[in-house]
C-alpha cells in the first residue's frame, strides 16, 4: 500500500488535535502570552508555563503539521496517471497551510483583530476538509450501494458539510467578537425567539444557533434517509457517526452557554464539530466515488447468426 493515504490520514487527525489546541488556547486567554511571532519572547524554547504552554504548543503542532502535510505531498508525487488532481491538491493544501500559519501571526502581531483571527480559523477548517477529501480519496473505494443512491448520497452528505463549514466560520466570528455570551439563555436569546440584532455580538451568535438547528435536521435526515437504502457497511457506519457527533455538538453548545464558556465544553465544542465536517466530507468523497466506480455498461450487442436453409 503507497504512503501518502496514511501520511493523509495522519493529517486528518493532526489537524484535528491543532484545532483542539487552538480552541484552548483561546477558551484559556492564551492567544497573546507568546507577544511575539514566530518566536515566543525572542526564542524558539520558551519557559513553557501558564498561556505560554498552550501557546506555544499550538505554534509547535502547527509547525509539525506543515511539515507532516509536506512529507504527504512528497509521498503522492508519483500518484497515478489517471488521478493527477491528487498532487494538484496536496501543493494546494501546503499552499492553504502556510497562508493559515501566515493569519496566525498575524493575530499576534496585531492583537487579535476579529476578522484576521476569524479567517484564521476558517482557513483551519477549509484544510481540513481538503486533507479529508485527499485521505478518503485515497483508499479503497466502497462497493454494494443501490443503484443510483451513491451520486444522491455524495450530493447530501456535500451540502451537510458544506452547511457545517459555513456553522464553524459563523463559531469564529462569535468566538473572535466575543459575542460567546451575548444570548446567556437556552433556548431563547435574550428571552426572545429573535432577540434585536443590535451588534455584531448578537447577531453573529443568533444566526449560529439558527445554522445549527438546521444543520441538525439536515444531519439527522441524512441519516434517516441512508437507514432506508442499501449502502456499504463502512459507509453507514460513517453516517451514523455524523448523527451521533450532531447531537453531541448541540448538547456542547448548550453547554458551553451555561458554563458561560467554561474551557471544557468550549474546547470540545470546536473538536466536534471539525469531527462532523471531516465525516461528513469522508461519506460525500466516498460516496463520490462509488458513483463512478460502480457505473452500470451497456454490454455490446452480440452478433446474431441467421439461420442457415
Amino acid at each position: 500500500m503507497p504512503l501518502h493515504p496514511r501520511a493523509f490520514k495522519v493529517s486528518v487527525g493532526w489537524t484535528l488535535s491543532l484545532l483542539f489546541l487552538g480552541s484552548v488556547v483561546h477558551a484559556t486567554e492564551s492567544s497573546l502570552a507568546c507577544p511575539d511571532w514566530p518566536t515566543c519572547f525572542g526564542t524558539m524554547a520558551p519557559e513553557m508555563t501558564g498561556g505560554v504552554f498552550w501557546e506555544h504548543l499550538h505554534r509547535l503542532v502547527a509547525g509539525g503539521l506543515v511539515l507532516m502535510f509536506g512529507l504527504a505531498t512528497w509521498l503522492a508525487r508519483h500518484e497515478a496517471t489517471d488521478r493527477p488532481w491528487i498532487f494538484r491538491a496536496c501543493v494546494a493544501g501546503l499552499a492553504l497551510l502556510i497562508v493559515q500559519s501566515v493569519f496566525g501571526g498575524l493575530t499576534v502581531i496585531y492583537r487579535l483583530p476579529d476578522m484576521v483571527s476569524t479567517t484564521h480559523l476558517g482557513l483551519a477548517f477549509l484544510f481540513l476538509a481538503l486533507a479529508t477529501v485527499l485521505a478518503s480519496a485515497t483508499t479503497a473505494a466502497p462497493t454494494g450501494f443501490e443503484p443510483g443512491v451513491g451520486q444522491k448520497l455524495r450530493v447530501f452528505a456535500a451540502v451537510a458539510a458544506g452547511l457545517v463549514l459555513a456553522q464553524s466560520v459563523l463559531g469564529a466570528l462569535v468566538r473572535h467578537t466575543d459575542g460567546g455570551m451575548s444570548c446567556p439563555d437556552v433556548p431563547l436569546c435574550l428571552g426572545r425567539v429573535v432577540p434585536p440584532l443590535v451588534n455584531v455580538q448578537i447577531t453573529s451568535h443568533y444566526l449560529h444557533r439558527v445554522v445549527a438547528v438546521v444543520v441538525t435536521l439536515v444531519v439527522l435526515a441524512l441519516a434517516w434517509w441512508v437507514r432506508r437504502r442499501a449502502v456499504p457497511d463502512r459507509v453507514g457506519r460513517w453516517v451514523a457517526l455524523a448523527a451521533v457527533l450532531v447531537v453531541m455538538q448541540v448538547g456542547l453548545g448548550i453547554a458551553s452557554v451555561l458554563s458561560v464558556l467554561a474551557v471544557v465544553p468550549v474546547s470540545l465544542h470546536t473538536l466536534v464539530a471539525a469531527g462532523l465536517l471531516a465525516t461528513l466530507t469522508t461519506v460525500a468523497t466516498l460516496a463520490g466515488r462509488a458513483s463512478v466506480t460502480t457505473t452500470p455498461t451497456v454490454p455490446a450487442p452480440s452478433a446474431v447468426t441467421a439461420p442457415t436453409r
